[in-house]
C-alpha cells in the first residue's frame, strides 16, 4: 500500500482471473449459493504442473481430491474464484514459490543487486523476493514479498530510504502501514497480515509479513539504499 500516489505506470498483460472463470459442475436446479461453493470438474491448462506442486499424481486429469487440494491452496492465498481450477493465476503463484525456494541462501547469485554499496536492501520483482546484504554478504533473508499490481507497479532502480514511521497510516487509502520505510515517492516496505502470494498485489509498496517487516526496521536506517529490479509476473 502506498502513502502517496505516484506517476503513471507501463501497461501490462494481466494473468488475471479470466482463465479461471470456467463453468462449474452443478446439479440441475442448484441454487446460487451452491454454485458459489461448487468444485469444477474441468481440468485446467496447468493441471499437471499444479498436481505436481501439490504432491498429487500428475496425470492431468481433474478428480474430486485434486479439486479439493487446489481449492485449499486458492483459499489460503486469496485466489478468486476458489473453484479448484488449475488456471494461469494459480500456476503463476505456485511457479513463483518454486523460484523463491530455488533461491536458497544465495539470492544474488546472478549479481543483479549491487555489491559495492555496503548495506543495501534488494527487491527482485520477478521472483517476489527481498533480502538485505552488505557487499557480498547476506545479512537477512531472502523473504517473500508482495509488490505492486498491474498499473501500480513498484518502481525499479536505485533508491534511498528517506522516511521511517513505525505506526504510519496511508493518507490515500486510510489503512495502517506498520514498520513503514519509504524509499520512492510513497512506496515503502511495510507489514501486512495477508498472504504474500495474495493476488493481484499491492498498490506499489513492498508488503512483508509482520516479523520480516520488523527485522527490516531493525536492520535498516534512513539513508540506506534500496535496489529494485525485475518485473512482477502479470504486470
Amino acid at each position: 500500500m502506498r502513502g502517496v500516489r505516484g506517476p503513471g505506470r507501463r501497461a501490462g498483460v494481466v494473468l488475471g482471473l479470466t482463465g479461471m472463470l470456467v463453468p462449474l459442475t452443478l446439479a440441475i436446479g442448484s441454487t446460487p449459493a451452491a454454485a458459489a461453493s461448487a468444485c469444477t470438474a474441468k481440468a485446467g491448462p496447468h493441471q499437471k504442473q499444479v498436481e505436481k506442486f501439490l504432491g498429487r499424481k500428475a496425470d492431468g486429469k481433474q478428480s474430486t481430491a485434486d479439486c479439493t487440494a487446489i481449492r485449499a491452496f486458492q483459499k489460503k492465498h486469496g485466489v478468486s474464484p476458489a473453484a479448484g481450477y488449475a488456471g494461469p493465476l494459480t500456476w503463476q503463484i505456485m511457479n513463483t514459490m518454486i523460484q523463491q525456494k530455488a533461491a536458497g541462501k544465495n539470492p544474488n547469485k546472478a549479481g543483479k543487486c549491487p555489491v559495492n554499496k555496503g548495506r543495501i536492501a534488494c527487491v527482485d520483482l520477478t521472483r517476489q523476493l527481498s533480502w538485505i546484504q552488505d557487499g557480498k554478504k547476506l545479512k537477512f533473508g531472502p523473504v517473500p514479498v508482495r509488490t505492486g499490481k498491474d498499473k501500480f507497479e513498484t518502481r525499479t532502480g536505485l533508491k534511498k530510504i528517506y522516511m521511517r514511521n513505525i505506526d504510519h497510516v496511508s493518507s490515500i487509502y486510510d489503512v495502517k502501514m506498520p514498520y513503514a520505510q519509504f524509499f520512492d515517492g510513497g512506496q515503502a516496505f511495510h507489514s501486512v497480515t495477508k498472504s504474500m502470494w495474495n493476488p493481484p498485489g499491492s498498490a506499489g509498496c513492498v508488503n512483508m509479513t509482520p516479523s520480516n517487516a520488523k527485522s527490516y526496521w531493525s536492520l535498516l536506517k534512513k539513508g540506506d539504499e534500496v535496489y529494485v529490479y525485475g518485473r512482477k509476473p502479470g504486470t
